[in-house]
């Protein structure tokens, strides 16, 4: 301690030396000292330091000053609180010395204070007695109005303080308020600017009073319009609020927008310009509160944007204007400059504005689109003549907005939906196509860069939103499109945006279209190619390859003559090619570009394709370009143009195969794409010594731990076996083994499954004495059969059983003549004592998997008699094994069976369930004619069974029902319907999940009656049954999860429905007795766990029809509720806070409220284990959500949020939670999404 102080005491002594360079360096050391986290200074010291810094403020030396004053920051954590005092008052009246610099230093030094004053809620009262006193004094000079820099600068370091510390000022807000507002009105606009700015900052903090304070005077001086200079200003306040706190300003909007709309017709075009800006931030802050005053808004927009009183576009009102023109001819635009002067006309600005409200309504309310394109549309066109760049680009930018509203929203969700609708927009643009191009065609030719990049972009989103529609226009836009690529001064961007533009044209229409002008684009695309800039060649490459596709498209008959073209295109491309010095990128499409040339002219090329093939044997030994030229030789392989590729096959096989070893998961992919084509293509061409250096390598790459390339490697195999058999049986055993190994794996299922049955269905066929069909069999079930008698099931996992069976069906559909003897096999093993549990359940899922293709007649008495004694089984897996048995073996034979397991089902209440699920088996799998014979008799034995009080029982006869609509809808679905009204509620639960089953994510012939009619089946939301309540939102969410088209329309009606499940309800919460303890159960939490998830689901497919902000309200009272609950309503306010941002932001401090608090609870000390991981996984899922919050755009001005950011960092335990989400967050891909399954 002692060492310290007397190192500062020397400090202090040379900083009052003569010499400026002592002064300097002992205050740099000072700095460093005091930036060290160990110094400790007594009180003395402290007194010294703080003196001696305050007095080199004012020393002769600037930089001895500046220095002086960066030891402020780290000082002020150091010393005791009435040191900071002492700071603060020296600052605060050296700010209003007369000194300009001495001022100026000082309000740098109070900013330094401010930004280190640790923040309020790490509960030190030090920051604000500090704030404080800053305030009072601030306030004072403000008011005092004697010299307007100090004012200036007051104002900048109070914005400064509202901004980072507002919550700390809350005792001051009401005299900050009453100290600005007087300068709105200040002589000096610079002052009124900074009050706005520091209003801003402080309408996120205060209180709602003090904001109602405030935008009661901004309205009254509206109303008053003393002066247009003040009315100025006070329409920039309102806006400059908006911005910063919009959720705040919605509540007044109504009193607000008639004034500005009123202000709008004031002739002056500053005012105007403010108005505007005025509304596009309501827009973009209030759209709910907005919403009735669009229409108004939008056409005072349309009125402006037109708006140019000193320009005339139609040469027609004034006869000289119209002289000057004839006079001038070209020239007219240098001549008009001399005479009349721009500088005077500010009237672009009210146009600029009213572009960017467009944009701003454009891009919030995608329900306007049709009347979009009625009004705006062509107002938008009109104006793309605009003379002014930054108009024009603004213009241009709203109408991009409006195009990718347009875009059809390609998924299945929407396939079946809205469509009308959104074809109507489109059909509505497509007739308006031939203006724009009439108004930009011209343009593209023009001398700005800007506006013609501007042209491109737009004519690209258009091409992409409608594809086809710029086919009869293309004569009008390759002249623009070879001016900007063939005009060298032009910047590289531009003709980067003019390449990529004539990419997209090419991709998106029909080659004949561009056949008549290939002879004058070809030209500036290969100059292009040779460009020096690597970005344009490799765009240029990029639209070589597609013009390749053009000039000649393999896939119909063509009369156009590629073969003039050729000869531009090759060797271009080729010197691209044979450059080993150039950029990456460049290479790869330089290997993709001559792929294509080759694929589809590669009968024109005569001597050059084989020097040129040899070029793609180095790039595959390049480890830089091999995956692409691996991709270019899969895709010449294919070529319809059958290319000689035998020079390089020799050497090109070694490497190929030898790629297979590497560890580059891509590669290996497309490697085994290529080796697959090639061995198709070219067979007669292969050495069998080739094949087998490919054939080594493939046992290593079928394993589980990566399924996808297995399927390929095995898929590859059965290439091989068809084409190669004498190869096959070579390595037969390796390969089997590892295949063998994936049939009895868990994970095995989809494609890679379906590979290895082909595989085996072309190994028995090719008929090798290793690998016969009872030798394969032998070893596809050895596993079952060693684990003897007692084997227990869970050796193998469930779905090996199901794989393993599935082989076996596909062995014996290959060979029907040993089918029989394998049935009698497996009948055997399951009627005899001996056989394990195991054994039986393999044999009922193989006799399943046979039986459902083809009709086991040879055993038919025999089977049905064992599997019914099967069900008396005391294993339940068997029991299950052979209802599934039962139910596809009826599949294979209706007539037989159907009529058998329905007289079950009626005299065998005990196997009644098991007899469902064989039932089920049969309604889903067999053909919809085979089963309409049946509907009646299945129909009136189900309806029996739905009020069954078994739950088990009820789902299943609820998915049977369902099932059997889809069989014959129009007369089904409506006695469903009928049903609703029957008096139990268990009945009414099975109506209401048959539903749920007649929904599928794929287009059925139903799903215009379930259109009709659905809106009965959901009224059952407001059942007086819980459990019926229960299931409708499950049907609900099922809807709304794979066909939201159902229900879309009905959203108005339900949603009060579904909101009201997420309420907790008193009544059906109670006490159970637990010996000694009392235990709470809520009966109602199921219900409401179904409502959330429905609410999760709606985000995803009917956002456009949710009102966001009601919406909240409930996601709000979730956050409070159950663990489940919260859970749930945590992961829907992250993906809020993606998809409606602004909403969120409104909302912040009510939202953060309960996150903090799941956040700091801490479960009591004697909990169980499971309490303290449950805790846990909360805090995590909460976690997660703060993180998700935390990218939502201007978060950070939101006082809350700092607030809670800094209790995280300051809290160890929060601060290591929030590294290690942010550590998964950036491991794991961006899609933050919920299983709903």
């Amino acid at each position: 301690m002692a060492s310290v102080s007397y190192h500062i005491s020397s400090l202090l002594e040379k900083m009052t030396s003569t010499d400026k360079d002592f002064r300097f360096m002992a205050t740099n050391d000072l700095m460093m000292e005091l930036q060290k986290d160990s110094i400790k200074l007594d009180e003395d010291s402290e007194k010294k330091v703080v003196k001696m810094l305050l007095k080199l403020l004012e020393d002769k030396n600037g930089e001895v000053q500046n220095l002086a004053v960066k030891c402020l920051g780290p000082l002020v954590g150091k010393v005791k609180e009435y040191q900071v005092e002492t700071i603060v008052d020296t600052l605060c009246t050296n700010m209003l010395s007369d000194k300009e610099q001495l001022r100026d230093i000082s309000s740098i030094g109070l900013k330094t204070v401010i930004s280190e004053l640790p923040p309020a809620s790490t509960g030190s009262t030090m920051t604000a007695n500090v704030c404080k006193k800053i305030t009072a004094q601030l306030t004072g000079a403000i008011g005092k109005q004697e010299d307007v820099s100090v004012q200036l600068e007051a104002l900048d370091i109070l914005s400064d303080m509202l901004s980072r510390l507002g919550g700390t000022l809350y005792s001051f807000h009401s005299s900050i308020l009453n100290c600005l507002l007087p300068q709105l009105t200040s002589p000096r606009l610079a002052v009124r600017k900074r009050a706005i700015i520091a209003l801003g900052h402080l309408v996120l903090t205060c209180s709602g009073n003090i904001f109602s304070e405030l935008t009661e005077h901004l309205i009254a001086e509206l109303k008053k319009n003393e002066s247009t200079s003040t009315t100025r200003t006070y329409i920039q306040c309102i806006a400059g609020i908006s911005r910063q706190a919009g959720h705040r300003i919605g509540e007044h909007l109504e009193k607000i927008i008639p004034l500005i709309v009123r202000y709008c017709n004031v002739d002056d075009d500053e005012l105007r310009e403010y108005c505007f800006q005025a509304f596009e931030s309501f827009v973009r802050r209030c759209q709910k509160e907005i919403d009735p005053h669009i229409p108004n808004v939008m056409s005072l927009c349309l009125k402006y944007i037109t708006f140019d009183p000193n320009y005339n576009y139609d040469n027609e009102e004034e006869e000289e204007e119209e002289r000057m023109e004839t006079e001038n001819g070209e020239d007219e635009e240098q001549e008009s400059d001399d005479e009349y002067s721009d500088d005077d006309d500010i009237s672009w600005k009210v146009r600029r504005a009213a572009a960017k409200c467009l944009e701003a309504i454009v891009s919030s309310r995608h329900d306007l689109l049709h009347d979009f394109y009625k009004t705006l549309s062509p107002v938008l066109i009109s104006r793309f003549k605009e003379r002014e760049e930054n108009v024009k680009a603004d213009i241009f930018s709203a109408y991009i907005s409006l195009l990718k509203q347009t875009l059809p929203i390609q998924s299945w969700l929407h396939a079946s939906d809205d469509s009308s609708k959104d074809d109507v927009s489109l059909t509505m643009l497509q007739n308006q196509v031939p203006n724009i191009v009439k108004a930009l065609h011209k343009q593209l030719k023009d001398k700005s860069i800007k506006s013609r990049q501007g042209c491109f972009s737009l004519l690209t989103e258009l091409a992409n939103v409608l594809p086809g529609c710029l086919a009869e226009h293309i004569p009008a836009l390759v002249p623009g499109i070879v001016f900007s690529l063939a005009d060298k001064s032009n910047s590289s961007n531009m003709r980067i945006d003019a390449l990529s533009f004539l990419h997209v044209l090419l991709c998106n229409h029909q080659p004949e279209a561009f056949h008549p002008h290939i002879k004058s684009l070809l030209p500036p695309v290969v100059a292009c190619i040779g460009d020096p800039f690597y970005k344009i060649t490799s765009e240029a490459l990029l639209v070589a390859q597609q013009l390749v596709k053009v000039i000649r498209p393999l896939d119909k008959p063509c009369t156009f003559d590629a073969k003039l073209y050729v000869k531009d295109l090759f060797p271009s491309t080729l010197k691209r090619l044979k450059a080993a010095d150039i950029d990456q990128e460049v290479k790869e499409r330089a290997i993709s570009c001559m792929g294509q040339i080759i694929y589809s002219l590669g009968d024109h090329l005569s001597n050059d394709l084989q020097p040129t093939l040899k070029i793609f044997l180095e790039r595959l030994r390049n480890e830089i370009t091999r995956l692409t030229a691996v991709k270019a030789l899969t895709f010449i392989a294919s070529s319809p143009l059958k290319i000689d590729l035998r020079p390089i096959l020799g050497e090109g096989f070694p490497i190929l195969a030898s790629f297979l070893r590497k560890n580059q998961r891509a590669l290996k992919l497309s490697t085994l794409a290529a080796l697959d084509i090639l061995v198709k293509n070219y067979s007669d061409s292969l050495k069998p010594a080739m094949i087998e250096s490919v054939l080594m390598e493939l046992p290593a790459l079928i394993s589980e731990n990566d399924m996808h390339v297995s399927q390929v490697a095995i898929a590859f195999l059965t290439t091989l076996a068809k084409v190669y058999p004498s190869c096959i049986s070579k390595i037969t055993g390796s390969v089997l083994a590892e295949i063998f190994q994936l049939v009895h794996s868990p994970l095995l299922q989809g494609g890679a499954l379906n590979a290895i049955i082909d595989f085996f269905q072309a190994l028995v066929l090719i008929k090798a004495a290793t690998v016969g069909y009872s030798e394969l069999m032998k070893q596809l079930t050895a596993p079952v059969y060693s684990m003897g008698p007692s084997g227990a099931l869970a050796a193998l996992h469930k779905q090996a059983y199901y794989s393993a069976a599935k082989c076996v069906a596909a062995l014996s559909s290959a060979c029907p003549k040993e089918a029989p003897g394998t049935v009698n096999q497996f009948i055997q093993d399951v009627k005899s004592p001996k056989c394990s549990s195991a054994v039986k359940v393999l044999a009922f899922l193989s006799l399943a998997e046979m039986g459902r293709t083809t009709n086991l007649m040879s055993a038919q008495k025999e089977l049905k008699t064992v599997i019914l004694e099967a069900f008396a089984s005391p294993s339940e897996e068997v029991k299950s094994a052979a209802s599934y048995a039962l139910g596809n073996i009826s599949v294979g034979n209706l007539k037989e069976y159907l009529p058998f397991m329905l007289k079950e089902i009626e005299s065998q209440p005990k196997r009644q369930y098991l007899l469902l699920h064989s039932l089920k088996e049969v309604i889903s799998s067999s053909p919809a004619d085979s089963l309409k014979p049946y509907v009646e008799d299945i129909w009136a034995l189900l309806f029996k069974h739905c009020e069954c009080s078994e739950e088990g029982t009820r789902n299943v006869v609820a998915e049977c029902l369902g099932k059997l609509t889809l069989v014959n809808p129009s007369e089904l679905l409506p006695r469903l319907k009928k049903q609703l009204s029957s008096g139990s509620p268990h009945a009414r639960s099975t109506v209401v999940t048959a539903v749920k089953f007649t929904i599928a994510d794929h287009p059925q012939p139903i799903d215009a009656l379930l259109k009709g009619c659905i809106g009965s089946f959901l009224k059952t939301l407001q059942d007086s049954d819980l459990n019926v309540r229960r299931v409708a939102l499950a049907m609900f969410n099922s809807a709304a999860h794979n066909k939201p088209s159902l229900i879309r329309d009905l959203l108005n009606a339900v949603l009060p429905s579904l909101y009201n499940e997420t309420k907790v309800r008193r009544e059906l919460i109670r006490e159970v007795e637990m010996g000694p303890f009392k235990h709470t159960v809520d009966d109602g939490l199921d219900v409401r766990k179904a409502a959330f998830e429905c609410m999760y689901t709606l985000l995803e497919s009917c956002l456009d029809r949710l009102d966001v902000y009601e919406y909240l309200n409930h996601v709000e009272d979730g956050l409070k509720d159950h663990y489940d609950i919260q859970m749930l309503t945590f992961i829907i306010l992250a993906r809020l806070s993606t998809l409606c941002p602004n909403a969120v932001l409104q909302r912040l401090e009510r939202l953060i409220e309960p996150l903090r608090a799941t956040c700091s609870t801490k479960v009591k000390a004697g909990s169980v284990k499971q309490e303290f991981e449950k805790q846990d996984e909360l805090k995590r899922s909460a976690m997660r959500t703060v993180a998700a919050l935390l990218t939502i755009p201007e978060v950070e001005k939101s006082p809350a949020m700092a607030e809670f950011s800094s209790q995280i960092r300051s809290s160890p335990e929060m601060a290591s939670l929030f590294e290690s989400i942010q550590k998964d967050a950036a491991s794991l891909p961006t899609s933050e999404s919920m299983d709903m399954s």
